[in-house]
């Protein structure tokens, strides 16, 4: 099992993208390869053949409304190794992006712009390379922080488990857009409902899906909540379940949320602290989808900006951003608490943490 790392490279630390070898019994991490050159390459995300790999970088040599345009890198992945080479670059088609996926099907990859509000859709070619964008999205609104919610700020963007809809979180307008997309066009088209709200001021950051398909929950970076709905997808609706704390009761301190993983199992959700700087950790009713908060776990480090639980579930990895860590612990199958392996590994400003099997 490999592990890729993401990281901010603007603070001079970081050098690019990080690959270490996972020991799958004890958790441990041996780095093996860095991959530099990049400006920032945050997000990353792998194609469902293994051969090829995505990420974003934060600005290139394209622009956007006379802006500096964001970037979508497409890799090739050594089979062996797992390794890296460039394959070719285009633009996010909008600023600062921080979010990339790969459509089911493998023929198309997506982007989020945090900065200008766009999302897109751009082709992947069988050799992996990528084409330029087949949709541009730009939202339009906003939300009750003006520090945060001024305007759009698409922050996730990734499609549902059938494939026919893809799902754009976007911070600044509290609300989840649905697009309807069919690979054979490539546009991402409003659906009906277009969208799920969000309560005012919530900011939503990420989403993931319970691994039957039913369940959709949607963490919130700005009130550090998380929003459990359930999902239609014949019809591409969510419908709200509940909201619920990510934070200790009592907790008086700033903290804003990250990153939120559902384990393979469907009984557990996971939700990243940054300031609490800790794993909070809810149960999920099965039949009802609602959440329970089952504790909290703290990350070892600072600013847990992501965090991830490797295929089998076995392990999750907290990657602190602003202690320059990934510490690895073990989930219990039953209750899934997690438990500190004493692995921790120096990994200079982690932002994104994937895992991918070789075939060797």
């Amino acid at each position: 099992m490999l592990l890729y790392v993401g990281t901010y490279t603007s603070a001079g630390k970081a050098e690019g993208i990080y690959v270490y070898e996972m020991d799958e019994a004890t958790g441990d991490l041996t780095r093996r390869h860095v991959v530099g050159g990049f400006n920032s390459p945050t997000w990353l995300a792998l194609h469902p053949n293994g051969r090829f790999l995505y990420s974003v970088e934060r600005q290139g040599p394209f622009t956007v409304d006379g802006q500096p345009a964001g970037m979508v890198t497409a890799f090739a992945v050594d089979p062996d190794t797992g390794d890296l080479t460039v394959l070719n670059r285009q633009s996010s088609c909008g600023v600062s992006p921080p979010y990339v996926s790969v459509h089911p099907s493998g023929r198309y990859a997506f982007a989020a712009n945090y900065a200008s509000g766009h999302v897109c859709a751009l082709p992947i070619h069988e050799d992996g390379t990528l084409g330029e964008a087949t949709s541009v999205v730009h939202h339009e609104g906003s939300g009750p922080v003006p520090q945060r919610q001024e305007g759009p700020h698409a922050h996730f963007i990734a499609p549902d488990p059938t494939g026919n809809y893809v799902m754009a979180c976007d911070l600044g307008m509290d609300k989840v857009l649905i697009y309807r997309f069919d690979p054979d066009d490539g546009r991402l088209v409003p659906n009906d409902p277009p969208f799920a709200a969000l309560p005012p001021g919530s900011g939503p950051r990420h989403l993931a899906f319970h691994p039957g398909g039913r369940y959709v929950y949607v963490i919130n970076e700005i009130a550090s909540t998380m929003s459990a709905f359930a999902y239609d997808g014949a019809l591409g609706a969510m419908q709200m379940l509940q909201t619920v704390s990510t934070l200790p009761e009592g907790f008086g301190g700033r903290s804003s949320c990250a990153q939120i993983v559902a384990h393979p199992s469907g009984r557990f959700v996971y939700g990243s602290n940054r300031g609490h700087d800790s794993i909070a950790i809810f149960a999920v009713d099965e039949a009802t989808g609602r959440l329970t908060l089952a504790g909290h776990e703290p990350t070892g480090g600072k600013t847990p900006r992501n965090f991830n639980l490797d295929p089998g579930g076995t392990f999750l990895y907290a990657a602190n951003q602003d202690s320059d860590t990934i510490v690895a612990f073990r989930v219990d199958p039953q209750t899934g608490r997690l438990s500190p392996t004493g692995h921790v590994i120096e990994n200079p400003s982690p932002v994104c943490v994937i895992f991918h099997r070789r075939t060797m």
